[in-house]
């Protein structure tokens, strides 16, 4: 009688294609052991930019919660009783100082202050003014060290996202965590060191671009991961159907022995950047479905981060992703979520955007806290401009909006070496300029590199005949926000 076996499962098929791969492949123990005396111990087709840090890190891992259009710091972070002692009347000349305005307020003549809707209270030992449409932020008021002072050179949308983004006005530098898996490298081998998650239940009306995530000059391995809702996480990551993991294995094997041949003619290193990122692919095929599966978190765990938590993809889900991530090592986790651009409609659109988002921003930083995390790891919440304290267009009793403004707003930061319980920067009497304390993007980038223990003007990459980094020719580390 002929004997029947059974076909090998996935996980046998992995473990026989892994020794198989360390056996035969042209990326063999000798490569790996090499990748280990230099100092990478990752997947990384090269080791780290950086040997180690500059000096001691207070911060290992970044969750930038980008809050993409432009939240109106007169509405959320910055109180200006002002504005409603004038409400109606005229800006004075002397507070916008010639400043330039966008083509959208620009044909008004007379710009109407606007005092804002919402009242603030103080909150936490501090006694940090806090709006009233923010009530979780409030609750961490002892934990969250405000920005007030901050200010940029766009004045529109794309340029100044982009900046935030790159340190770039214009498209094609290197992102934030491009930079950061560049220089520190990765924690865990099965995840890239950056990973990027977008709202699905966010306004679509600033457009956002896979190159705000991208590596620009710097090797393709290092550019963001977009993480995406559903069954499938990460597109084209599954094997398609008829492929088994053994003959995905061979394949990669082969690619491997004709990517040594190219590289030995080219001498491009982008050719072991993508098979880096092929081989990163490979793993993630099991890593990703586990890192991204929310069904063993706690009923208790969901009802912190809010209703949304439940459904992958919104916010506050991407808010517990985050934080499953960066458990498991992922560098910088930068979560898109986009709505904010109130040129009209600004009491109902606002109080609506932090309905969404406000619960789950201090779940995070709540959630990170007690599972020992928050301390070295570095939260920011904040967007890429702040708003006018004029209405733009036409105001009524109960409604108005503001126009884009980048010389004075507001972000908050948390954990990874920052004050607690802070205020840094402050505004003139209408929120528009800032009068003490500004921090500059390029000042906020280095004192974020700072944090990871890196000098900001010695993490550079060349590029068309000169050294570029970060913070481009600028910046300068905010000392009084530090811990």
């Amino acid at each position: 009688m002929p004997t029947h076996h059974r076909p090998p499962t996935y996980d046998e098929l992995m473990r026989i294609s892994r020794r198989h791969f360390l056996g035969a492949s042209a990326l063999g123990m000798g490569s790996l052991a090499l990748g280990e005396i230099l100092g990478a111990g990752t997947a990384h087709a090269t080791p780290p930019a950086l040997a180690g840090t500059h000096f001691p890190a207070k911060a290992k891992r970044v969750i930038y919660l980008f809050q993409s259009g432009g939240p109106s710091h007169l509405e959320t972070l910055d109180p200006k009783p002002k504005l409603r002692e004038m409400h109606g009347q005229p800006l004075p000349d002397s507070v916008r100082a010639g400043q330039r305005l966008t083509g959208m307020s620009g044909y008004q003549g007379v710009l109407p202050i606007a005092g804002s809707f919402t009242g603030f209270q103080k909150h936490g030992r501090a006694g940090l003014e806090i709006s009233d449409i923010l009530p979780y932020t409030a609750r961490i008021a002892d934990d969250i060290c405000i920005v007030r002072g901050m200010h940029t050179e766009a004045i529109n949308h794309d340029p100044a996202i982009t900046f935030f983004c790159s340190g770039h006005q214009i498209a094609g530098r290197p992102s934030m965590g491009a930079w950061m898996s560049y220089g520190l490298g990765t924690m865990n081998a099965d995840l890239p060191s950056f990973i990027v998650l977008v709202s699905k239940d966010a306004s679509r009306d600033q457009p956002l671009y896979a190159r705000l995530w991208g590596s620009g000059f710097l090797p393709s391995e290092h550019q963001g991961v977009h993480f995406r809702a559903g069954k499938e996480p990460v597109l084209a990551l599954s094997n398609p159907e008829g492929v088994s993991p053994h003959a995905r294995r061979a394949m990669l094997d082969t690619l491997a022995k004709l990517s040594a041949d190219a590289l030995a003619h080219e001498g491009d290193a982008e050719i072991d950047a993508r098979l880096a990122q092929a081989e990163m692919a490979y793993r993630m095929q099991s890593s990703v479905p586990e890192a991204s599966d929310l069904s063993g978190e706690s009923d208790e765990t969901f009802e912190l981060y809010g209703a949304g938590s439940r459904d992958p993809g919104t916010f506050a889900a991407n808010c517990l992703l985050a934080r499953r991530l960066v458990e498991r090592g992922v560098r910088f986790v930068q979560l898109f979520h986009q709505g904010w651009d109130q040129h009209g409609g600004l009491p109902g659109g606002i109080s609506h955007q932090c309905r969404q988002t406000d619960q789950a921003s201090a779940a995070l930083v709540m959630d990170l806290k007690r599972r020992g995390l928050l301390e070295d790891t570095l939260v920011i919440w904040g967007g890429e401009f702040g708003r006018t304290a004029y209405c733009q267009g036409r105001m009524t009793a109960d409604n108005y909006g503001r126009d884009h403004h980048p010389r004075a707003f507001s972000i908050w930061m948390a954990g990874g070496g920052v004050k607690g319980g802070h205020v840094h920067g402050q505004t003139d009497d209408f929120g528009y300029s800032v009068v003490d304390g500004g921090v500059h993007v390029h000042d906020l980038h280095a004192t974020i590199l700072h944090l990871m223990g890196v000098d900001h003007e010695r993490l550079t990459y060349r590029f068309q005949g000169r050294h570029y980094r970060l913070t481009d020719i600028a910046g300068k580390v905010v000392t009084e926000i530090i811990a």
